[in-house]
C-alpha cells in the first residue's frame, strides 16, 4: 500500500499562514473543515495521521494535544520525548516508512500534512504527494510564517466533499481550493 500525502493549510492573500505561533485569523467553520478533513475516514476501523513539524506541534495549545481521533506524528531532527501523545520521526520519508513497517500500517487510512512551511515544501516535492487542500483567505494579515510557493505543475481539481465557491465568516471571505500535480 503506497501512502499518499494530503496537505491541508490556510493562507491569506500574502501567503501568510501564521504569526507568533498562532493563526492570524479565527474562522470556526474553517477550523471545523480542517478537523473534519483530517479526522474522517471511510473505514471506521482506521484513523488518519496528522504529520507536522515540531514548531507546529508546539503551537497547538496543550489542551488540544495530541489532536484527538488522529495519529499524531511530529517531524524533528531533535530527539523529542512525547510519550504516547505522538510518534517522532526525522523526515517525511522516515515517517512514511515508519507507518508502513509498524503496527500502524493496518490502522492508517490517510496521511495529512498540517505544517509548517518547511514540512509543506518537502511534502509538495515528495514523490508521495497527492493533494493540497488550501483555504485561500481573501484578506491581508500580518504574518511571520508563509506557505511555500505552489509549484507550476500543480492544477486545480474538484472534490465533492469540499464546499464550493466563496465562503464567509465574520466578514472574512475564503475559498477552499484543491490542487494535484499534473501528470
Amino acid at each position: 500500500m503506497e501512502l499518499k500525502l494530503n496537505l491541508i493549510a490556510a493562507a491569506c492573500e500574502n501567503g501568510g499562514i501564521g504569526i507568533n505561533g498562532r493563526l492570524p485569523w479565527s474562522l470556526k467553520s474553517e477550523m471545523n473543515f480542517f478537523t473534519n478533513m483530517t479526522t474522517k475516514t471511510k473505514n471506521i476501523n482506521k484513523k488518519n495521521v496528522v504529520l507536522m513539524g515540531r514548531r507546529t506541534w508546539e503551537c497547538i495549545p496543550k489542551k488540544y494535544r495530541p489532536l484527538e481521533n488522529r495519529i499524531n506524528i511530529v517531524l524533528s531532527s531533535q530527539s523529542l520525548k512525547l510519550g504516547d501523545e505522538a510518534f517522532v520521526c526525522k523526515s517525511i520519508p522516515s515517517a512514511l516508512e515508519f507507518i508502513s513497517k509498524s503496527d500502524l500500517k493496518d490502522q492508517v487510512e490517510n496521511v495529512w500534512v498540517i505544517g509548517g512551511s518547511n514540512v509543506y515544501k518537502a511534502a509538495m516535492e515528495s514523490p508521495n504527494f497527492y493533494r493540497l487542500y488550501l483555504t485561500e483567505v481573501k484578506k491581508h494579515f500580518d504574518c511571520d510564517t508563509y506557505f511555500p510557493k505552489i509549484p507550476d505543475d500543480f492544477v486545480a481539481v474538484e472534490d465533492l466533499n469540499v464546499p464550493q465557491g466563496i465562503q464567509e465568516e465574520k466578514g472574512i471571505n475564503f475559498e477552499y481550493k484543491i490542487y494535484e500535480k499534473k501528470n
